[in-house]
């Protein structure tokens, strides 16, 4: 038996899907454990690229069963039309499965998702950069306990009284405070009541699933949304999700204990990417910058919105080794690198009170206005895309990725050299 979680190293967009996908070929069960459809994982599978949002990155093996835990808030409308966009790709969901527990997103969560950022902006000239699909708001409503859940949808009377009784409340923060529109909460509980009739075969227990999996000696892999520095509370704060994307996120969003983990494998790029608002010690405001976006096509999956770009952040890196445990790291896009004359990888911050700290600072202001500290490189000119091993790379690139597993003090393990499944490697 084996089992292994899959995270983020960086604020996300490390190409998680990809590694999942490969991993996904040897697992019997995949499991999907925080976030909702804010994140995206792009996986390339033979000739066809797919773009997933809430299914496991493993619903593309119909004989991998793929679980949604209770850590996950689901919006049923965008679920179905990922549903229904797979099947007429030939894809089937019957592999699927759903924990009744999971919050379902209501459109009053993705109302009050824009209002607020609305609000925020305008009060501060600050908001947190959400990708507005009431992700935040959900979780609010969960952890305040008064959400609706996916067993709440095949439970007609309950889901009415939730709906008025939940709704009432939204509506008049809505109308009062934001100046909004109030929802129709009766063409909610229809629209709604729809979903739970459609989703209800999908509906199990996934952390019975998973323990039983585990017992009878099966592979189970924990897909990680998000990334290690969007965690709720190991984040950069505010500036980060609603959920907890770290390793031990795994556990608390399926319903399993940690020992149950074997091992923690947390997936990076050669370079640093983020999304929002927030601080970015490492980000590029140059050509440099420019090239590295477009070479790594570094938009969103999601929302297409360019992505903010920099060089390695090796302080970032080691956080993410100690705050999840990890066992192995990956490294992805270290070829649209090509053509750069040096590499740089930030090793250190010299704060603004003059002191050089190599650990991730716990309050984030510590970040605004750090200067990083860097170790150059040699470069490389050569099309790597084709390498299939690491002794084919050039010399300056495993000199690189040498130097990278001495300063994060972490193996590095695998190492993508573009977006397909065969172009990635295993070093060790």
């Amino acid at each position: 038996m084996s089992s292994s979680v899959i995270v983020g190293t960086q604020w996300g967009d490390e190409g998680k899907g990809k590694i999942i996908d490969i991993m996904a070929a040897k697992a019997d069960v995949v499991v999907r454990s925080s976030g909702g459809n804010n994140a995206g994982h792009t996986v390339v599978h033979g000739d066809q690229v797919y773009k997933l949002h809430l299914l496991p990155s493993g619903i593309l093996y119909p004989e991998t069963l793929c679980l949604i835990g209770s850590g996950v808030v689901v919006d049923p409308a965008v679920l179905l039309e990922e549903i229904k966009n797979m099947n007429e790709r030939g894809v089937t969901c019957d592999n699927l499965r759903i924990d009744a527990r999971a919050d379902i997103i209501m459109p009053w969560h993705r109302l009050l998702d824009k209002l607020s950022e609305e609000f925020k902006a305008k009060q501060t000239g600050v908001n947190i950069g959400t990708t507005g699909r009431g992700i935040g708001p959900c979780y609010t409503d969960k952890d305040e306990r008064i959400g609706i859940r996916m067993y709440d949808l095949v439970h007609p009377e309950v889901l009415k009284k939730k709906i008025q009784e939940t709704g009432e409340l939204k509506n008049l923060i809505i109308t009062k405070v934001y100046g909004g529109e109030a929802c129709d909460l009766d063409a909610i509980y229809e629209e709604y009541k729809g979903y739970g009739e459609k989703l209800a075969k999908y509906m199990a227990d996934a952390s019975v699933i998973t323990f039983e999996a585990y017992q009878a000696g099966k592979n189970v892999l924990f897909e990680g949304a998000q990334a290690t520095l969007l965690d709720i509370d190991f984040g950069t704060y505010p500036f980060v999700t609603s959920s907890h994307p770290i390793a031990g996120g795994a556990c608390v969003g399926t319903g399993v204990g940690p020992k149950m983990i074997d091992e923690v494998i947390g997936v990076g790029k050669s370079y640093t990417t983020r999304v929002g608002n927030g601080p970015f010690p490492t980000e590029l405001f140059d050509e440099t910058g420019d090239y590295i976006r477009n070479a790594g096509g570094e938009f969103g999956t999601v929302t297409g919105r360019p992505r903010r770009t920099g060089w390695f952040d090796a302080v970032v890196a080691r956080y993410a080794v100690r705050v999840n445990g990890l066992t192995d790291v990956v490294i992805n896009k270290i070829d649209p690198l090509r053509g750069l004359p040096k590499l740089k990888v930030c090793v250190a911050y010299k704060l603004k009170n003059g002191e050089t700290v190599t650990e991730f600072p716990a309050n984030f202001m510590d970040l605004v206005d750090c200067e990083p500290v860097y170790e150059e490189f040699d470069g490389f000119d050569e099309d790597i895309t084709n390498c299939r091993s690491f002794e084919e790379l050039p010399a300056t690139v495993q000199s690189y990725i040498k130097e990278l597993e001495r300063i994060i003090e972490c193996p590095i393990t695998m190492l993508g050299v573009g977006p397909a499944r065969d172009q990635v490697m295993t070093i060790k």
